[in-house]
């Protein structure tokens, strides 16, 4: 049966990486995966282009395990020497774009729901959800259908960690700064120019540590992304904007952080957080699963990527396989056999605990 439901979910993941789903544009993909529950005899529901299903023998008493992985990508980048809409196999490799991040999830959780899905008296109940607008953290991707599941335990959330155990995940805050100053023609003595001042402020992003290191999760590591001033050679612009990416481990809220940053910086320096709730998330190394994971030789880890983990509540494990070092990258591939791998080792994983 495992290996069926395995060859099923990488011909799914062929259709998936032929079928464009740029996050808030994944209503064919939607459609893919009802047919996958479909075909099994599982019923589901939809709301926008998330898809989401629960266990033949669901029980309200017993408390639930959440499965869940996107089904949105990225845009393709320019340097794809392959189309990235064309799903092929060359050398162990499958191709295209998604099929990485994170179609190999998907399909592989997918196939060990189908799998748990028949069976009578589990310790947990299953809910697995193929959420959208992940890539893009949107408004409709997961965070807009939780309110409908109960007595979450905790999460697996399928994205590419070589099945190894992704036992914490950094959060995200994004600042647009704005840095003021005084426009004048370039010509004229200016000692108020928004560009020179931003150089301080980049600086101080560039050197500040912040105190306390995770020791799953490390430093908080602030960058600089972006600057934009000035519209012409000889105007001297009256602001200097920029953009940082600051990711946050779990000794800090990105409230705190936010605090950090406003207190250090000077008064003509506006600060706006594009959000403050994606937070770091994490799960005990004493958990269960996480304990099931160990004992078949899984490693952990702290993750410094971003994931649909950062809207859950509850304790949460990122676990996939595929590598997260070729996620938005030209000529994306996942391994076949790394997701053979993937579907036997999440299904022993939960036959652990269920």
């Amino acid at each position: 049966m495992i290996e069926e439901l395995t060859n099923k979910a990488i011909q799914l993941l062929h259709q998936l990486i032929e079928t464009p789903s740029f996050s808030t544009e994944e209503d064919q993909t939607a459609l893919l995966i009802e047919h996958w529950f479909t075909q099994f005899d599982i019923p589901f529901k939809r709301e926008n282009n998330n898809v989401w299903a629960y266990n033949k023998y669901f029980d309200a008493s017993k408390p639930t395990i959440l499965l869940n992985s996107h089904h949105d990508t990225v845009k393709p980048n320019g340097n794809y020497t392959n189309d990235p809409f064309k799903a092929f196999v060359d050398t162990g490799k499958l191709y295209g774009l998604g099929s990485n991040d994170a179609g190999g999830c998907l399909v592989s959780l997918l196939a060990t729901f189908a799998y748990f899905f028949p069976k009578e008296n589990l310790t947990y109940n299953f809910v697995i959800v193929a959420s959208a607008e992940e890539e893009n953290s949107g408004p409709l991707g997961l965070k807009s259908v939780l309110n409908y599941f109960e007595n979450i335990e905790f999460a697996i959330v399928g994205e590419p960690t070589l099945m190894q155990l992704a036992v914490a995940e950094k959060g995200l805050l994004v600042l647009d700064v704005s840095v003021q100053g005084t426009s004048s023609h370039a010509a004229h003595p200016n000692d108020n120019n928004a560009i020179y001042k931003a150089l301080d402020t980049i600086k101080w992003f560039e050197t500040y540590q912040f105190e306390k290191i995770s020791k799953t999760l490390g430093a908080v590591k602030m960058t600089v992304t972006q600057v934009n001033a000035g519209n012409q050679h000889n105007v001297v612009p009256s602001h200097c904007d920029l953009v940082v990416d600051i990711r946050i481990n779990d000794d800090y809220t990105n409230a705190d952080i936010l605090d950090t940053v406003q207190k250090n910086m000077p008064e003509d320096v506006i600060i706006a957080p594009r959000s403050l709730h994606l937070g770091s998330s994490s799960i005990s190394i004493k958990h269960p699963v996480v304990q099931s994971g160990i004992a078949l030789g899984r490693t952990t880890y702290g993750s410094p990527t971003l994931s649909d983990q950062s809207v859950l509540s509850c304790p949460s494990l990122k676990l996939g396989p595929g590598d997260s070092t070729r996620s938005h990258s030209a000529d994306e591939f996942i391994y076949v056999d790394e997701i053979k791998e993937g579907v036997s080792l999440y299904i022993k994983i939960l036959e652990g605990i269920v």
